[in-house]
């Protein structure tokens, strides 16, 4: 659980895999663009990946202003796991945490689940098909190896013993817990194993002490977004993409 972000950032993962040299900011407010765009100029930055909560609309004119071009909305929705529990749910799959042999298993699994997904980088036309989707294979693998890109990894197997789909976890702040990344391989699609992931890390909350959960998507995402009103989700908060080239296509 990290509480030292800064504003903005060097991006050294994202200059490896696109090429240029790229920031991303934290959340930003009102009135935080002139530290912004002082850093990306000291640091030669070319490639500038920026976020604001969407009810900051003087920030977000104030990027478009700036020649910043939206990517996408980011829907955030949150459960009070003291006051609703967690619905039961006989039909999903048994789930297990993953350990670092799974990796490789889950970075197959994210590569089919997330090919071609319409993030904020698969909604920039100057960035490589094939770097976006390796976004998250390495975000997926990096959460089986690495407690500082999640906490935990849930596993459900398929009847042949390997791997369907994954979900990470992590304790996004005090009290809350966070539904990160989920991924089931598309032959495994619409047979429950998402709902299962759902309550899973709804139980992992519970376990660790955490009185809520969140999960985020883009706002087109409606099919998620349904499994999570069902069981007891509700809208919370959203923020817009926004990226920002500082040389030519």
């Amino acid at each position: 659980m990290r509480t030292d972000i800064p504003l903005v950032s060097l991006s050294a993962l994202d200059e490896k895999r696109f090429g240029v040299k790229t920031a991303k900011t934290s959340p930003l407010r009102a009135g935080d663009m002139g530290r912004v765009m002082d850093f990306c100029a000291i640091h030669r930055v070319e490639f500038l990946i920026a976020r604001c909560p969407s009810d900051e609309l003087k920030a977000a004119q104030e990027m478009e202003r700036l020649g910043f071009s939206l990517m996408d909305t980011l829907l955030y929705y949150s459960c009070d796991l003291k006051k609703r529990g967690v619905p039961v749910d006989s039909a999903g799959p048994a789930l297990r945490t993953a350990v670092p042999g799974d990796g490789n298993a889950v970075r197959e699994v994210a590569k089919e689940a997330f090919r071609g997904y319409f993030g904020h980088y698969h909604a920039d036309p100057r960035l490589d098909r094939d770097a976006c989707d390796e976004v998250y294979t390495d975000w997926a693998y990096n959460s089986c190896i690495s407690t500082e890109t999640a906490d935990t990894v849930l596993i459900a197997e398929s009847p042949e013993g390997g791997i369907a789909g994954f979900a990470t976890m992590r304790e996004k702040s005090e009290g809350v817990g966070e539904g990160v990344l989920f991924g089931v391989a598309p032959e495994f699609q619409g047979k429950g194993i998402y709902r299962r992931f759902m309550t899973g890390g709804m139980e992992w909350c519970i376990q660790r002490g955490l009185g809520s959960m969140v999960v985020s998507t883009q706002v087109t995402n409606t099919a998620v977004q349904k499994v999570w009103v069902r069981l007891g989700f509700e809208p919370s908060h959203s923020f817009y993409t926004f990226h920002k080239w500082f040389t030519k296509a």
